[in-house]
């Protein structure tokens, strides 16, 4: 079935959906062909589509069909968009999974959790049931249907980097309850009902995990100011604090969040996940290697996943159509705006804006676009120009580049307000994993009069 749905993309069908010339697409698919391994890394913008889960899974078949999986220097790769998202990801930041990506689908992954987190004074003291929960995107438009009432927020600022900012603000005001948990004001703070102080990174002891699943150990380097303190503290005192106003107790073995130190949440973490299970401080300390799955204490860890056969056994090709994004360039939106970040910011810019060279060195928002259409909407390079979509527009400086394609814009989220390109983005979402179209929608440019 795979195999026949190939027919349907020969090289020049490709080169008409891509741009790409056809016999750059022959000299591609030689060199994949002649030379192995070869490794797939892929970042957000492959993913941040409403067909994001069909081009990592076109990825996953193609590295299946070269023979490129369970090998040095193959496999599939994803590059995360900051430190730590695969360890986060790992601890069930997700809204399908518990930690160790045990599917909350999975009957007796439920009964494990309820068993281990039972609450008592609580109905039969289940805390799980088994449907996913909400993505980010759907959270916040369940604050303006009243279906979400209160959000706990640790470290995001969805003001500056959820799309269709003005919607966001919208929902957030009429949010009942925000708790934002954060180290310097934002966006989002402003909404916020209440603001609790976390820490960074180099104010507490944990671990990371990158990439390549190896779990490698954080240390404190520097003391904490006035009453900031690490997260799951802060979320510790939180916990109990509701079980005390809503007269429940702690009934499971690990319910009761009575942590001293980060050990013992790591050590609840490896009873409790078996691609954990052998992970530990002390391995961590003795400047151990660690890749998961580590199935016990005495076991190597995994550099390499799939090795001789996968999980599942055989693996699975998945077939994959074309889908053009939710929004494409019309008469009155005629280009095609794309996102991403700079070298000199990070994200909402929070923190990487009190820095004052990075500042001095990029210190507005830029859109860049190409000469044929700066030509076209009589743009002039460094020139201030108002982007328009559907939902609203942004101010930003143009740079006229021949490294965007003709026909595409390219904008950042690093500064608030008029100048935040997600005052622009779609909401249109990825039918499995939800995750919104960031990476296309269709904008006009005009020239802006200071």
């Amino acid at each position: 079935e795979y195999a026949a749905s190939l027919s349907e993309y020969d090289p020049t069908t490709v080169a008409g959906i891509t741009g790409l010339a056809e016999e750059d697409i022959y000299e591609a698919a030689e060199i994949l062909g002649t030379y192995s391994p070869a490794s797939v890394l892929w970042a957000m913008g492959i993913t941040q589509h409403t067909t994001g889960v069909m081009n990592v899974a076109s990825l996953a078949n193609l590295q299946m069909l070269l023979g490129n999986m369970g090998v040095p220097g193959g496999g599939t790769n994803p590059l995360r968009g900051q430190n730590n998202v695969q360890g986060a990801c790992d601890m069930g930041a997700l809204v399908n999974v518990f930690p160790g990506y045990q599917q909350v689908v999975d009957e007796s992954a439920c009964d494990k959790f309820n068993q281990a987190w039972a609450l008592s004074g609580r109905g039969d003291g289940s805390l799980f049931g088994d449907k996913p929960g909400l993505t980010v995107t759907e959270m916040t438009n369940g604050l303006l249907n009243g279906s979400v009432r209160a959000l706990y927020i640790i470290g995001e600022n969805p003001l500056m980097s959820d799309p269709d900012s003005n919607h966001v603000r919208q929902c957030f005001e009429a949010g009942e309850f925000i708790v934002l948990q954060e180290i310097f004001p934002s966006e989002t703070s402003k909404l916020a009902d209440v603001l609790l102080p976390g820490v960074t990174f180099a104010e507490k002891d944990g671990t990371f995990t990158n990439t390549e699943r190896r779990v490698q150990k954080v240390n404190r380097a520097i003391k904490s100011q006035g009453e900031a303190r690490p997260d799951w503290q802060i979320t510790a005192d939180l916990a109990k604090a509701v079980f005390e106003a809503e007269g429940v107790e702690p009934a499971g073995p690990y319910a009761g969040w009575d942590y001293t130190r980060p050990e013992e949440i790591m050590d609840e973490l490896a009873a409790l996940t078996p691609i954990y299970a052998g992970i530990n401080y002390d391995r961590l300390a003795n400047r151990e290697v660690l890749h998961w799955p580590v199935r016990s204490e005495d076991h190597p860890g995994t550099p390499i996943l799939h090795v001789g056969q996968f999980s599942r056994g055989l693996g699975k090709f998945r077939v994959v159509d074309h889908i053009p994004a939710d929004e494409l360039p019309d008469e009155d939106f005629p280009l095609v705006l794309t996102t991403g970040r700079v070298l000199y910011h990070w994200h909402g810019a929070e923190m990487t804006r009190r820095v004052d060279g990075l500042v001095t060195l990029y210190p507005e928002s830029v859109i860049e676009l190409h000469p044929e259409d700066a030509d076209r909407f009589g743009i002039q390079p460094d020139q201030k120009v108002r982007l328009s979509s559907r939902r609203g527009e942004m101010v930003a400086r143009a740079k006229v580049t021949d490294r965007i394609l003709p026909g595409v814009v390219f904008g950042g989220f690093h500064y608030p307000g008029e100048q935040n390109v997600n005052n622009l983005t779609n909401t249109a979402l990825d039918p499995t994993a939800k995750i919104p179209e960031y990476k296309v929608c269709a904008v006009s440019i005009e020239r802006f009069a200071d």
